[in-house]
């Protein structure tokens, strides 16, 4: 990635980035430059506000002007093109869009963002279909597997809003999934604390161990087939793979998960059609930021999905 030499700035503090710190404020705006880097220019007074030094933690106010010295950075990685097959497909997927935010019902192999050899994820390809809205940023993930709804903020104040009601658990997120044998009617909560571990080969991998994060899934069952369940999972909490390892903790990893399935099982699933993860976020409910109006949507399972559950009913 090329480095650019960044000129002294002065960027005004509008209405729709106070409140926040200054250390946090710096990171956004000096994409690539790294966190250390950051503290390092606050500490020695070179990132001021109104002339004066100010400390990491120093929140913004409207108004303020602050000195951003020169550091080197990395150029920001150039958008996809808009005339992209994989690009323009994404229109059809936005299922709500205003002018505070959007969802969309992002297909299954698709990375929320670019990085680790990707050219480009969702969020850059949505940049590119959006070119006037300048502040577009995603306000939870998705694996790359997953399909299903995801929300993108078009302004700080929406994104600062919604990060809010996700601390505060007011937003709702429904998933499917069809997981190996029968689940348990007894089931309906999984609270098993999640580590995340990164293996020599760089790939991510979560387990449920004693030392790990606090982690809640509600599930209920949906539908019964002959060797598999059609779930409904409701993440408390929203941790890596939390689904994916929850139903594996409870005896029934999740059809054509690559990390944490189970071979046999996924052999069968593949002669019923399946050629992915089947894990889909197909309702949301939240409060919309600016109307307060409460929003359900849904994105049903994707034609290839059903089509499995139809070869399932017939066994």
């Amino acid at each position: 990635m090329k480095m650019i030499q960044q000129e002294v700035t002065f960027h005004e503090v509008s209405t729709e980035e106070q409140g926040q710190r200054v250390d946090n404020f710096l990171m956004t705006k000096l994409k690539g430059v790294p966190k250390s880097l950051v503290y390092r220019i606050v500490r020695k007074g070179e990132v001021r506000a109104n002339k004066k030094r100010i400390k990491p933690d120093y929140k913004l106010k409207a108004g303020d002007v602050i000195r951003i010295p020169p550091v080197k950075l990395s150029e920001r990685p150039d958008l996809p093109s808009a005339k992209l097959e994989q690009v323009q497909a994404l229109e059809a997927a936005i299922i709500f869009e205003d002018d505070a935010l959007m969802v969309v019902n992002k297909p299954a192999g698709m990375a929320v963002h670019g990085g680790s050899g990707l050219k480009f994820g969702l969020i850059e390809a949505l940049r590119a279909l959006r070119p006037n809205d300048k502040h577009l940023e995603l306000v939870h993930r998705l694996d790359r597997d997953t399909s299903g709804l995801l929300m993108i903020a078009k302004k700080r104040s929406v994104l600062k809003a919604l990060h809010e009601q996700l601390r505060e658990k007011t937003i709702n997120k429904q998933y499917l999934a069809l997981v190996r044998g029968q689940w348990q009617k007894s089931c309906r909560n999984v609270e098993a604390p999640l580590q995340k571990n990164t293996l020599q080969s760089g790939e991510r991998m979560v387990r449920v161990d004693a030392e790990g994060k606090p982690s809640h899934t509600r599930f209920r069952i949906n539908q019964r087939y002959q060797q598999a369940t059609l779930i409904e999972a409701s993440p408390v909490t929203g941790r890596t793979h939390q689904i994916r390892v929850h139903t594996l903790h409870a005896g029934h990893p999740i059809a054509g998960d690559p990390k944490y399935g189970d071979s046999e099982f996924d052999q069968l699933m593949q002669q019923c059609g399946l050629k992915r993860l089947f894990l889909h976020a197909w309702q949301l409910t939240f409060t919309h930021p600016k109307t307060e109006q409460s929003m359900h949507l849904e994105a049903p399972l994707e034609e290839s999905l059903k089509q499995v559950l139809q070869r399932l009913t017939a066994i």
